[in-house]
């Protein structure tokens, strides 16, 4: 085990009767990291973290954290703390004896307690809310309640369950940002569940992304989202189109590839992600790594003629999905809407273009 490793998962196993949930997960998460587990409904992310908490317990493999073997140890006995996705504060104590309710057996005496209640209320930006009762709290105000419970019991590592999810979307972008502040200010190891790409994109030090109980793919989020590994991973990461290709070779100077819509194209070899056999393959392009190509002088590595099916406009961007020669799938673009550029209409007929380095080379 390295020394800077908090949490240590070696094939970890976990059963539902005949079903099974965690296929044989290897993990190793670092201490003062941000790393997030993320993937659809019923991947087996949160039996995951429940398995890491002491909440499950495995069929087989092994958890370690911070070095000790966590086999037999109860949830209780665990350097970790966990914040769920329904807050799960309580609705007859006031936010005070919410954030001090698991000091109650530390042995610390009052004026330690309420010292270290303030010290927290500060942090998570609820100063002099002490006697407010639990259900005059809004929902981000009880999630910073849940937070500040979870964090005075100084955890190792804090387990987070979807922490965001009720929260309307300008008030989850705001948690975000919140949550990423708290775990630089305290340095400890947080675990994120979430479903969510963007937000796993934007509070991560590193993602694992999961499906049907294994690890598709970890890395940090710009590995995750320009280098993925296989065409599943980018399908779920943000948005990408796809073409087909057929790979000739591959060396050390780059590769070839043969496609229908462009004839021969030679990448670097860090464009394809994650080893491929000579055959059929599927190039990747982002939507925001295309442009339409507004004037006769606009030049690209590549260039295709379309027709706008339709656009979407969401006031600094606009999203088109265009019919392109060559391509039996739609392609999909963004561009920003600045000051004097033209917002094209259905059935209008546009230049697309995109470089060679942002192409990727999947299956």
């Amino acid at each position: 085990m390295k020394q800077q490793d908090m949490v240590v998962v070696s094939d970890l196993r976990k059963n539902f009767g005949e079903l099974q949930v965690v296929k044989g997960i290897d993990l190793n998460i670092g201490a003062g990291e941000f790393f997030s587990l993320l993937g659809p409904s019923g991947c087996g992310k949160t039996t995951l973290l429940r398995m890491i908490a002491g909440f499950e317990t495995a069929n087989s493999g092994s958890i370690t954290i911070d070095g000790k073997p966590m086999e037999g140890v109860d949830a209780n006995e665990r350097p970790t703390n966990m914040v769920f996705q329904s807050y799960a504060i309580f609705p007859h104590l006031n936010v005070e004896q919410n954030v001090a309710y698991g000091l109650k057996k530390s042995g610390l005496s009052a004026d330690a307690v309420r010292g270290r209640v303030d010290a927290m209320l500060k942090l998570v930006d609820l100063e002099g809310y002490h006697k407010r009762p639990s259900y005059a709290l809004s929902g981000g105000q009880k999630q910073r309640v849940a937070l500040a419970r979870a964090l005075i019991m100084q955890p190792k590592v804090l387990l987070l369950d979807e922490p965001l999810s009720a929260l309307d979307k300008k008030l989850r972008e705001q948690m975000q940002h919140e949550l990423r502040r708290l775990q630089r200010t305290l340095g400890i190891t947080f675990i994120l569940v979430t479903h969510d790409q963007e937000e796993a994109l934007i509070m991560s030090d590193r993602i694992a992304v999961m499906f049907d109980g294994r690890i598709a793919q970890i890395g940090t989020p710009r590995e995750i989202y320009e280098r993925p590994v296989n065409r599943h991973v980018a399908s779920f990461i943000g948005v990408m189109n796809f073409l087909d290709g057929t790979l000739k070779s591959v060396s050390k100077k780059g590769l070839q590839i043969a496609s229908k819509t462009f004839g021969s194209i030679y990448l670097a070899p860090e464009q394809m992600p994650a080893p491929l056999e000579a055959g059929a393959v599927t190039l990747g392009v982002r939507p925001e790594m295309m442009s339409v190509l507004y004037k006769a002088s606009d030049q690209a590595d590549y260039e295709l003629q379309g027709k706008v099916v339709s656009v979407d406009y969401y006031g600094d961007m606009s999203f088109y999905t265009i019919a392109v020669q060559g391509s039996k799938e739609h392609l999909a673009v963004c561009m920003r809407n600045t000051v004097g550029r033209h917002v094209y209409d259905e059935g209008d007929a546009v230049r697309l273009g995109w470089s060679n380095a942002s192409m990727v080379v999947l299956r």
